[in-house]
């Protein structure tokens, strides 16, 4: 179980659809909004979000999951009725052109995942 820390709830697994990896083994994660991974708390909260998740076994190596990761900004939605997320354009378009409903802008960073 987590335990309650300043920025705990920031950042989550992907667990939506749409979101095309580059990396070939990786773990995507995301928080609302467009963040600037330069700020110390919101890399901190998202190299303790890895080591908590067991991504890693050390802060040290989350950080460094981090710097060897890829970071994209975005934006997702979801349809009427569903509770999935799914990656789409600024105006709420997914991939095939379906209009999405309460579109919010994102941040995905995808870690490499221990092999």
């Amino acid at each position: 179980m987590k335990d309650s820390r300043i920025g705990e709830c920031l950042w989550s697994i992907w667990e939506g659809e749409g979101y095309k990896p580059e990396l070939p083994y990786s773990i995507v994660y995301y928080t609302e909004d467009h963040v600037d991974l330069e700020e110390e708390v919101v890399r901190k909260a998202l190299a303790s979000s890895i080591q908590r998740d067991g991504i890693v076994y050390s802060l040290a190596q989350a950080y460094g999951a981090i710097d060897a990761g890829f970071i994209l900004q975005g934006w997702v939605g979801t349809s009427s009725g569903e509770m999935y997320e799914e990656v789409c354009s600024q105006d709420g378009l997914d991939a095939s052109g379906f209009a999405l409903d309460r579109v919010v802008s994102v941040t995905f960073v995808e870690v490499p995942e221990l092999v």
